[in-house]
């Protein structure tokens, strides 16, 4: 008895799930990849290139949850008092959730998004300078930070173009009895293909 009973709740879930699907203008699952330009925030840093996987479900029609992995090389600045320290080129990698509310099921889809989660900054070495004393070489240890990202972007056909603001607190290491600061928020402008998600009909 308790075999038919799952057979046929199991039964059930596949039929109102089918129909679900048939309601559908577009396919649930997508993967998306994407290339794009970071620039991060704050006098003086220099942009960089960036990388994201995201592979997205749409609980609705119109709304997509995901998790991002996404992947940023630049060069981030520190200061302290009258002092500047130049960085060298390092990754900055973020694994987000997101969700993205997608207007229309035309061609032409306009969307905005947000995501929650953690952003890794890699350590490396920072050279202060203040003009008077010898250039001094400094190592800035890894950290990671939780943050937030707004988005804002449209899709055409598989195709999608975004622009994303990720706020990351900034960093505030001690190094040599002097506590520097430095912005991790960065700009993400990104063009990429959706892999999957396309028309039922």
């Amino acid at each position: 008895m308790k075999t038919l009973l799952l057979a046929a709740l199991c039964f059930g879930t596949a039929v109102s799930a089918s129909a679900q699907d048939r309601d559908r203008v577009f396919k649930p699952f997508k993967f998306n990849v994407a290339l794009g330009y970071a620039k991060p925030l704050g006098g003086g840093a220099s942009g960089g290139v960036l990388f994201a996987l995201e592979p997205k479900y749409s609980v609705i029609e119109a709304l997509e949850v995901g998790i991002r992995a996404e992947f940023a090389l630049t060069a981030r600045t520190f200061s302290y008092a009258n002092r500047t320290g130049d960085a060298e080129i390092k990754a900055l990698n973020s694994f987000l959730l997101t969700g993205n509310y997608v207007f229309g099921t035309g061609g032409f889809r306009p969307y905005l998004g947000a995501g929650l989660g953690l952003y890794t900054l890699a350590g490396g070495t920072v050279t202060i300078v203040d003009g008077q004393a010898p250039e001094q070489d400094v190592p800035v240890e890894a950290e990671t930070k939780f943050g937030f990202m707004g988005r804002a972007g449209f899709k055409a056909g598989h195709f999608n173009f975004g622009l994303e603001f990720n706020a990351v607190p900034n960093s505030s290491p001690r190094v040599q009895n002097v506590t520097l600061e430095s912005q991790n928020s960065y700009l993400g402008i990104k063009a990429g293909v959706d892999i999957g998600g396309g028309r039922y009909r």
